[in-house]
């Protein structure tokens, strides 16, 4: 395909994630409040009684519901545009690659949700339990929607992100790109790259940089057993040497 073609494919894929995300959206929409009030759910938990959240601007609590049901509608899409995703890294991959296109499609987008299950259920009641234990008489926590937003949307949206790790290591070993003994050498490199990245992905606090890079760690862990497994395999001695000593064909 030559490079024309390749920005004719970008674009069509583009547009295709682009009516994915409306639909999504609108979808979504319908329910924003309800989708909002199950955001706060571990917020809520951890406030002190009579506590509540305040908005400091008229329209920032309508922009708080386009912002939820635009996030919620990626969420539920998200099988859609990972599929357009993997649609437009085929044509470069050989025919036996392209047998595990479907699957890579449907885990991308199971690892993804599955990351922000995590957040959600995991770490937001452990790291808004740590926040508000700050809390006293005469401290009390108000804080806004915005900022909520802000916060738990991104910290969603990164665990997503980070869930991916296991299944881009299997793309990259069976490609014969990275292998298990590579990953383990480079192991102390890939901790210290997990902090930096957590502390990028995640509000400037050792508490979410901690609960983001602990997981990530495990997930490179993780890895290097999917690229033991599942990594291209390389002949061994024995096979090149037979190969080589072959009498040529007449």
């Amino acid at each position: 395909m030559t490079f024309t073609g390749h920005l004719d494919e970008l674009r069509k894929r583009l547009i295709h994630c682009s009516i994915a995300a409306v639909i999504g959206f609108l979808g979504c929409y319908a329910f924003a409040e309800r989708l909002f009030n199950l955001l706060m759910a571990p917020l809520i938990e951890v406030l002190p009684p009579k506590s509540t959240l305040i908005f400091t601007s008229l329209p920032e609590a309508f922009f708080t519901y386009l912002k939820v049901a635009f996030v919620a509608g990626l969420f539920a899409v998200s099988p859609y545009i990972f599929y357009q995703i993997w649609k437009f890294v085929a044509p470069g991959l050989y025919d036996s690659e392209r047998r595990y296109f479907i699957p890579m499609a449907f885990f991308s987008a199971l690892f993804f949700v599955s990351g922000a299950l995590f957040g959600y259920f995991v770490v937001f009641p452990f790291g808004f339990k740590f926040f508000m234990g700050f809390a006293t008489d005469f401290i009390r926590p108000m804080p806004t929607i915005r900022e909520y937003l802000g916060f738990s949307l991104k910290l969603l949206i990164a665990f997503g992100v980070i869930f991916e790790l296991p299944l881009f290591i299997f793309f990259l070993a069976r490609l014969g790109m990275v292998t298990s003994d590579g990953l383990r050498r480079k192991r102390k490199y890939a901790v210290l790259c997990a902090f930096v990245v957590s502390a990028v992905l995640t509000p400037p606090d050792v508490v979410s940089q901690t609960l983001m890079a602990g997981p990530l760690v495990i997930l490179y862990e993780l890895g290097i057993w999917v690229a033991h497994f599942f990594g291209k395999k390389k002949p061994s001695r024995t096979d090149t040497t037979e190969d080589d000593n072959a009498a040529p064909t007449k």
